[in-house]
């Protein structure tokens, strides 16, 4: 899984598949960018020829000896044991969306399977029934992405509305943002009995939001049909937040941001060719978790923008690590944290590939970017409930 690999996206489906079929995998944490190893079988080999995956086959001997320069004490580098192919859901509504999802892109070329679940789903309780759940480009504050100004006429945002009121009549919310509430509280409930979260781009800071403000009405009269609650600000509850704390709403519906949180473009000042982010190092003996989660074949990743793109550091909770950051402007790009028995992980930015994806654009093409290290990132969270817990070192 280094520079060498022809197709790094594809290598994470060939483990899925191998786990599916109950072949163990050993993740080989910092080898040779993360490598992947099972026993040779004529199955596994053919798969690989046919997806167009870089390989290596070895001896047992040969194998042995990697394991002994893995396990020495001076290496950065450790075996995680890969048992079981997570269950998989994605999170997002069943109309079509006026924009792609990077994490549904990357399942599909990888060739991982995965369900769709939405809000009737996740308030008739099936979360539990999954092990990783993705929350797609989503609002969890109920105004809609903030789309009112530019799109309020547009057929796909008139659709949303309608789609959301039905679903919070069905369910008896007199309004959206008491279901988003609803749903937020479903999806912590899944976390901290164990489930693993992921979200990117405005999924990210307006999940938190809606935790703060559980029972407080933040939103405007063209989201929910009455004003928002004038002292909603110092009513905001930040010990309910999986990730920030301290940050100010933005209360203007006719601005496209929520809160302070996200660092918006102005406040960046960076252009496409500067914008880049750096991948924290780790112990792989000591910090498994944040070492495989930042698994790649390079340290320096290309930045790319969002409804929300990157987070400022100083309204980041202490207990939460930051595993990818852009120093110069002290914000976070990448970070986790656990809650309960689960975990969870934010990654600021729309597409990886596309710096600046625009409503209604056209998907990017995966087997154009087949060795990309911000969709690796992604693939990492994939792979992670499958790994054997290890006791604690002392």
């Amino acid at each position: 899984m280094d520079n060498t690999q022809k197709n790094h996206l594809k290598a994470y489906g060939i483990a899925y598949w191998a786990l599916q079929r109950q072949v163990e995998v050993d993740w080989l944490l910092n080898y040779k960018g993360g490598a992947f190893a099972f026993k040779q079988a004529q199955q596994l080999e053919n798969e690989l020829v046919v997806r167009g995956i870089s390989y290596q086959t070895i001896s047992d001997a040969q194998y042995g000896q990697i394991l002994t320069e893995i396990a020495a004490q001076e290496s950065n580098m450790d075996v995680m044991k890969l048992e079981k192919a997570p269950k998989i859901a994605v999170y997002s509504p069943k109309s079509k969306q006026p924009w792609d999802d990077a994490v549904t892109l990357v399942l599909t070329y990888a060739e991982i399977p995965y369900d769709i679940v939405f809000d009737p789903e996740v308030l008739e309780g099936k979360l539990p029934t999954y092990d990783w759940l993705h929350l797609h480009h989503e609002d969890f504050t109920g105004q809609q992405g903030k789309f009112y100004a530019a799109f309020r006429n547009a057929p796909w945002y008139q659709d949303q509305k309608r789609e959301a009121e039905a679903i919070a009549k069905r369910f008896g919310f007199k309004k959206v943002p008491e279901l988003k509430g609803a749903v937020v509280q479903k999806i912590r409930d899944f976390t901290a009995g164990g489930g693993f979260m992921f979200a990117m781009c405005s999924a990210t800071d307006t999940y938190d939001i809606s935790l703060a403000a559980f029972g407080v009405d933040i939103t405007e009269s063209m989201f929910d049909g009455d004003p928002s609650d004038p002292q909603a600000q110092s009513k905001l509850n930040f010990d309910n937040t999986f990730a920030f704390k301290d940050f100010t709403l933005i209360r203007d519906p006719f601005q496209p941001e929520f809160s302070n949180i996200d660092n918006g473009q102005l406040e960046r000042q960076l252009r496409e060719d500067n914008d880049y982010f750096q991948l924290f190092t780790y112990s792989a003996k000591w910090d498994p978790i944040p070492t495989m989660l930042t698994q790649n074949h390079a340290k320096t990743i290309k930045g790319f923008m969002g409804l929300t793109t990157g987070f400022k550091k100083r309204l980041i909770k202490s207990d939460v690590v930051v595993m990818g950051e852009t120093k110069s402007i002290d914000e976070a790009r990448y970070i986790h944290g656990t809650f309960g028995k689960g975990t969870w992980t934010f990654y600021g930015g729309h597409d990886p590939e596309d710096y600046q994806h625009l409503v209604e654009e056209e998907p990017t093409d995966l087997s154009l970017h087949p060795n990309s290290p911000g969709y690796r990132l992604i693939l990492n969270n994939i792979l992670f409930p499958a790994a054997k817990k290890k006791k604690q070192k002392t």
